[in-house]
């Protein structure tokens, strides 16, 4: 490390960003892409924010930076290396799998800027391959709630923590009562 990297590192400086670019904008989109799946709102946050600093240091023209960026957004998706569907699909289904609820689906996926009739569509197919009730079932096993408690936990007197517990997950109180209330498997 030289002597000025010592400096700006012991100050606490960033490092400062290279001056952007269509092409170093694409190979920042090509490289995010490659380590991150991601929305195209995602992925546009990530490219302005990279275009601003850039701006502050170096000057330029934000409405053409921007231009850039939709352009280069537009083109990774006529290209498919970008789709809200296939992000929105693939997560659902990871979601749900690990036992997460339609409420939780829905926001996590409405966070990343899902369109809502697409997250719609995308929950359905999951809860058509996995309940709701098979979901808090798969929650409740994970966090040894109700009938998954360890042996010689006194179940009745968790009973409410883990209704409480399966009402924080997303999901509805009949649903937790049937759960917590199951005979162990």
């Amino acid at each position: 490390m030289s002597r000025g990297q010592e400096e700006r590192k012991a100050r606490g400086a960033r490092k400062r960003p290279r001056k952007v670019s269509s092409r170093s904008l694409e190979n920042a989109a090509l490289h995010y892409l490659k380590r991150y799946a991601a929305t195209v709102s995602q992925l546009k946050r990530v490219l302005v924010r990279r275009v601003d600093r850039s701006l502050r240091v170096h000057g330029g023209d934000r409405t053409e930076a921007l231009g850039w960026v939709n352009a280069l957004v537009d083109k990774l998706i006529r290209n498919g290396l970008l789709s809200d569907s296939a992000y929105a699909g693939m997560k659902a289904q990871a979601l749900r799998a690990s036992g997460r609820s339609s409420r939780v689906i829905a926001q996590k996926l409405r966070m990343k800027g899902v369109p809502a009739e697409l997250v719609q569509q995308k929950l359905a197919e999951a809860t058509a391959e996995l309940s709701e009730e098979e979901a808090a079932r798969i929650w409740a096993r994970k966090k040894r709630l109700g009938p998954f408690r360890r042996n010689g936990q006194d179940r009745e007197g968790h009973r409410q923590r883990d209704l409480a517990a399966l009402a924080r997950a997303g999901f509805s109180f009949g649903i937790a009562r049937r759960i917590i209330d199951a005979a162990p498997e």
